[in-house]
C-alpha cells in the first residue's frame, strides 16, 4: 500500500472511531485496539499498550495523542496528521452542532433520559479499556504493587495523577536497573 493510500486509510479509520465512539478517549481504546491490532494489524498489542501509556503521560487528550502516535508509527508525519485530523473532525463537528442547540434541548426529558443510557454505556467502554491496557501490562508482583499504590494514592488520597505517573516511571527504572546492563 502506498503512503498516500495508507494515509487515506488511516484518516478513514480514525474518523470512524471518532464518529462512532462516545465517552472520550478511554472509551475509544477498545475500538482502536480491535481496529489497529486485531483487524488491520498495523501495530502489535505491546505497541498499543506502550502508546496508551505514553499518550496518558503526555499533555493533551489521550485520544488525540494516541492517534498521533499510531499514525506516526504507520505512515510517519503524514500518517500522524491524518490520524489526528480523523479523530478530531467528528468531535469538532458534533460539539459545534450541540453547542448551537444546547439551550433548546437541554431541558427536554428525552435528552436527559438519553444521557442516563449513554453514561451507563460509557462506563462499560471504560472498563473494557482497562482490560485492553491490563492485557498488555507486566504481571509481576512489582507491577501489581505499583498499580495498587497508584490506585490508592489517586483514588483515595487525591494525589496528583501526573506525579504518580512520574514516580511510577522512576520506580520502574530503579527496579529494572537498566544502567547495570541487564536490559536494553
Amino acid at each position: 500500500m502506498q503512503n498516500k493510500d495508507k494515509c487515506i486509510a488511516i484518516f478513514k479509520t480514525f474518523m470512524k472511531i471518532g464518529a462512532f465512539t462516545f465517552g472520550g478517549g478511554y472509551a475509544m481504546l477498545p475500538m482502536i485496539e480491535r481496529s489497529m491490532v486485531q483487524q488491520k494489524k498495523w501495530i502489535t498489542e505491546e505497541e498499543m499498550t506502550d502508546m496508551v501509556a505514553i499518550s496518558e503521560a503526555t499533555p493533551g487528550p489521550i485520544m488525540v495523542n494516541l492517534a498521533t502516535f499510531v499514525g506516526s508509527k504507520i505512515a510517519g508525519v503524514p500518517g500522524a496528521i491524518m490520524a489526528t485530523l480523523g479523530v478530531i473532525v467528528p468531535s469538532f463537528c458534533a460539539i459545534t452542532i450541540i453547542a448551537m442547540c444546547m439551550r433548546q434541548i437541554s431541558d427536554m426529558m428525552l435528552v436527559k433520559y438519553a444521557f442516563v443510557g449513554i453514561r451507563a454505556a460509557v462506563l462499560v467502554l471504560v472498563v473494557k479499556a482497562i482490560g485492553v491496557v491490563y492485557r498488555g501490562c507486566n504481571k509481576s508482583v512489582f507491577a501489581y504493587i505499583i498499580m495498587g499504590l497508584a490506585l490508592l494514592l489517586v483514588a483515595f488520597f487525591n494525589a496528583n495523577a501526573i506525579m504518580v505517573l512520574i514516580i511510577a516511571a522512576i520506580l520502574g527504572i530503579v527496579y529494572s536497573k537498566p544502567w547495570k546492563g541487564e536490559d536494553k
